[in-house]
């Protein structure tokens, strides 16, 4: 429940951020705007699998072996990620109801996976060599809050037609 908690807020306050940024700096906006139906079920989705992904990792591999936390970013990074990612932009596709479900998939996932990468391999990194079991909740919601403002910035993109 405190995990939930945890993340709800940053999740919440990752996108109240981006949206004041939008408004100070009169960024134009992204034609949709995030209702509390559409945020509370990306919520939702995404915090069921972050949650079952950590748990699972944690019980098959223990300690803080470079082998270990090696598999543990890898398996995070290379298996749920593109999961995630084919997700959010699929469930974000259906809930704004766009014609095309799948047209910001195809043209945003690899600029978001590559970001992802160049953010989390790091990230997950630290978490798994350096933090302790209790702080890790706190840590990864810290750095999701961080996470997430860049994926509301490639998410409010323009389209880029891919041809």
């Amino acid at each position: 429940m405190t995990n939930t908690v945890v993340y709800a807020s940053f999740y919440t306050a990752a996108e109240l951020s981006q949206q004041a940024f939008n408004k100070v700096y009169s960024v134009r906006q992204y034609h949709h705007q995030a209702s509390g139906d559409d945020q509370h079920c990306r919520l939702r989705v995404i915090l069921h699998c972050c949650g079952a992904v950590a748990a699972s990792l944690q019980q098959s591999l223990f300690g803080t072996a470079v082998r270990a936390v090696a598999t543990k970013v890898a398996a995070d990074q290379f298996i749920m990620t593109p999961i995630l990612l084919a997700t959010f932009y699929t469930l974000l596709g259906v809930l704004e109801r766009r014609e095309d479900v799948f047209e910001e998939l195809r043209e945003k996932y690899w600029k978001t996976f590559v970001a992802n990468q160049a953010f989390w391999i790091p990230g997950q990194t630290i978490n798994f060599f350096f933090m302790p079991p209790h702080l890790r909740v706190v840590y990864v919601a810290s750095t999701s809050f961080i996470w997430i403002n860049v994926l509301c910035y490639i998410k409010r993109q323009k389209n880029e037609k891919i041809e």
